[in-house]
């Protein structure tokens, strides 16, 4: 479904996950079981799954200090490893919380206990009721534990036969997980899922998601304060519906039905592969609170709610009920960071159950109403509705966001629509010629801005490229198809650079994921205020990737100059940076030997691109497995020809001792890198031998005493059947980063090594840097200038212009 995702309250939700590691105990213990009458759990302790991905525990939830209306409160729930709740044990029952150094922190009294008679609730010294979750009235003599399945649900079983006697998939919230059931299960029950009232208040909100399995319907349907808001239409398959199509994502989503009349049952399960056919069971979707269904584990949108707002029909929408002023007017909701000026929200309602979408409602029924936000950002709730004044946009700022009605057909609804024919026809006339008088100013201002542009990327490619601007147009057809985008282009792409398409953070600047128009993904770099880079980087970067086309290198696609923002636009790797695969447990499995020697061929290639056959032979200085990218194939792809002034990479030891640059520099950078391929290890890891040793050293040892398959990642084991060629590149790599650079092969050399099955390779000698240093090392700096020496001559062009 084509949709534009819903704006959201970014500094709170960045806030939200500090605010919760800080009302949370550091010194907490993790338990895997609660016995009857043992000892309860409370803030300082917190039960833990068995295989460490879950974790039940208290949390403090709740807005920013001076900016309340709903209770605040400590709450009971489980997390996945990202912290963040997917079910709340006393969702409309919080405890008291307690204040301590200015922030508010969680309740030491309340606690979760399993008593003598086998009662499991929470309990605080605070006066609030305690909550009751499980009760064994009825099975006294039996013992229970209470533990933290590896499903993620929370059970209570039978101590001696293991028999499940309760657990909170039977009562779910906002989260939808494999093994969960939703519909209608044990001769009635309807299991749904509802979602928070706000992004701080895990309360019942407005929207609740369910399945329908009455004959002729069943679909999910998801309901807004109790009315139909969307429906899926019927199942077409397992990862499809008439109004929702769950294919070609990173995981695809398998929704399996199970019907058994006879026992009252009819429900839904999910599950989730991956696109190499690896069940993932936990991945799992959320219903948030503006009615967005989301998988958090790939930061991907399934529903976008805001798709269905006002009038619209297709897709499974259903129009809300409104007002004829509303369906005559092709009135819609625009989601704009500002403010109206001039007006007073006189139409405002202070109500602590009023969330976002209840304020979208009662300005839709509002004739008057021109836009709505909530009263309180950082508690989310009650309404501000503003009837009258200009709305000034602010686009790309933290000014409030406002969802602002926006006509299709703009008028007021008055007296006015009585207007004589004769009138009429001579406001046509008018218009007619308004039109034409417009768009000669506007050909005109187009053709001016353009000029501006081509002047501005003459001046940012410098004087010595002024030949190369024509790289670079609005339309990008010249050269080698560089564009230049527009600020509002960009953020209707990132969904004003939205946290949750937020890919990574460079020296440069945060990149964001986005999606154009036309169906292209983009990644965009943002130059950061506080970045240790600026201009410089940034023109460098654009100059000398303009100049570089090859398989192996990112692809730039333009960039973006809006004011004081500076901006990047490159082609998308859906599989971000190599050092994402070969240093996680779970990804590196999906890396197997024939993978990573592609990987390290197609680098190899790459640089060799770099120094000999690009226009301009260049040296990238900051070679290192964050930097390369992995496209959907798994291919690699060289990126980030930015320089930053402090390192932690491979060339930092090759600077350090000889104060230069070369390519040879890169050659040694791609020699650590290969070691770290083909062990997933780190090089600036410390190995504890005697004396300690890093990657280089550890691999130096295991050469000279003849067990360099050691080396190897074990987890190759079964996919690496040419031992000989994990031997070869074993010694590639030790002759890579050999301590004289005249001693080590170029990257010619080092791909005939590589791929010549008759290639003798030579004994590398003892290299430099083998002993662990703590920390990382800082570029030394010139004594008489207090520059880096940098190397460079006619014939090599370093990967920055002007040193810093």
């Amino acid at each position: 479904m084509a949709a534009i995702q819903q704006g959201k309250p970014f500094l709170r939700l960045l806030l939200l996950p500090i605010l919760l590691l800080l009302c949370s105990n550091p010194q907490a213990a993790n338990v895997t079981t609660l016995t009857q009458g043992g000892p309860a759990l409370n803030s300082t302790s917190n039960l833990v799954s068995l295989n460490g991905l879950f974790t039940l525990g208290f949390r403090w939830l709740g807005p920013e200090k001076g900016e309340l209306l709903h209770d605040k409160g400590t709450y009971l729930g489980i997390s996945y490893v990202d912290g963040s709740f997917f079910w709340v044990a006393n969702r409309g029952s919080p405890f008291p919380d307690s204040e301590g150094d200015g922030w508010w922190v969680v309740d030491n009294s309340t606690a979760l206990t399993l008593d003598q008679n086998g009662t499991l609730q929470l309990t605080s010294s605070s006066g609030v009721p305690a909550v009751e979750l499980y009760s064994n009235s009825r099975l006294r003599r039996q013992k229970l534990i209470a533990q933290l399945e590896d499903t993620g649900s929370f059970s209570v079983r039978d101590a001696d036969g293991g028999n499940l006697l309760w657990e909170s998939f039977d009562s779910p919230t906002d989260s939808w997980l494999p093994g969960m059931k939703l519909g209608v299960v044990n001769g009635g029950q309807n299991r749904k899922l509802t979602s928070w009232l706000t992004f701080t208040n895990p309360s019942p909100g407005a929207f609740t998601l369910e399945w329908d399995p009455t004959a002729g319907k069943e679909e999910l349907v998801m309901k807004r304060r109790g009315a139909v808001f969307w429906t899926s239409g019927k199942q077409l398959g397992p990862s499809r519906f008439q109004n929702l199509d769950l294919r070609g994502r990173e995981l695809d989503f398998n929704i399996s039905r199970v019907s058994n009349p006879a026992g009252g049952e009819d429900y839904l399960t999910l599950s989730a592969t991956s696109s190499t056919g690896k069940n993932n069971s936990f991945s799992f979707w959320r219903l948030r609170y503006d009615g967005v269904i989301e998988a958090p584990s790939i930061n991907k949108t399934i529903l976008d709610s805001e798709f269905c707002d006002g009038n619209r029909t297709e897709n499974g929408c259903l129009r809300w009920d409104g007002p004829e002023c509303r369906s005559n007017n092709g009135d819609k909701f625009v989601a704009r960071r500002g403010g109206f000026m001039n007006s007073f929200p006189n139409g405002s309602r202070f109500d602590s159950n009023l969330s976002i979408s209840d304020c979208k409602n009662i300005c839709w029924t509002n004739c008057k109403c021109l836009g709505t936000t909530t009263y309180f950002p950082g508690d989310g709730t009650s309404c501000k509705i503003v009837e009258y004044g200009d709305f000034t946009d602010v686009s790309g700022s933290d000014q409030a966001l406002y969802y602002v009605i926006d006509r299709e057909a703009y008028g007021t609804i008055d007296a006015h629509r009585s207007i004589a024919t004769r009138n009429k026809w001579i406001g046509v006339s008018v218009a007619i010629a308004g039109g034409l008088v417009m768009v000669t100013i506007f050909i005109f201002w187009h053709r001016r801005r353009r000029n501006l542009k081509e002047r501005l990327l003459a001046e940012l490619m410098g004087a010595d490229d002024r030949s190369d601007k024509d790289k670079v147009g609005d339309d990008g057809n010249p050269g080698h198809h560089l564009k230049m985008y527009t600020m509002a282009s960009i953020i209707a792409a990132t969904d004003n650079f939205s946290h949750q398409n937020k890919l990574g953070q460079g020296g440069f600047g945060p990149v964001y994921k986005g999606k154009l128009p036309e169906g292209r993904e983009i990644a965009v770099k943002k130059l950061s205020e506080s970045s240790d880079q600026g201009l410089v980087e940034f023109r460098n970067e654009l100059i000398l990737i303009a100049k570089l086309q090859h398989k192996y290198l990112v692809r730039l696609l333009g960039c973006c100059i809006h004011g004081e923002e500076k901006m990047l636009v490159y082609e998308y790797m859906p599989n971000k940076s190599l050092d994402s695969f070969i240093f996680d447990e779970s990804n590196k499995l999906l890396l197997d030997w024939s993978k990573r020697f592609n990987i390290i061929e197609g680098i190899a290639h790459g640089l060799l691109y770099l120094h000999k056959y690009s226009r301009v032979r260049i040296v990238h200085r900051d070679l290192k497995v964050s930097n390369i990218l992995l496209d959907e194939n798994l291919n690699p792809k060289i990126s980030d020809f930015g320089m930053a002034r402090i390192f932690k990479t491979n060339a930092l030891e090759e600077y350090a001792m000889h104060g230069t640059f070369s390519t040879k520099s890169d050659v040694f950078s791609f020699g650590v890198m290969l070691l770290e391929i083909v062990s997933s290890r780190k090089n600036y890891g410390l190995i504890q031998l005697d004396p300690p040793v890093n990657l280089v050293g550890y691999a130096w040892k295991l050469w000279k005493e003849g067990t360099a398959l050691e080396f190897m990642d074990p987890a190759l084991e079964d996919s690496c059947t040419c031992k000989n060629l994990v031997l070869k590149c074993i010694n590639v790599g030790l002759l890579c980063i050999e301590q004289d650079a005249n001693d080590r092969p170029t990257m010619s050399q080092v791909i005939s090594m590589l791929t010549s099955e008759a290639a003798q390779l030579p004994n590398p000698k003892q290299p430099a840097y083998t002993i662990a240093s703590p920390g990382s090392i800082c570029v030394e700096e010139s004594s008489s200038t207090g520059n880096p020496k940098i190397f460079s001559d006619n014939e090599v062009a370093i990967s920055t212009l002007n040193p810093q």
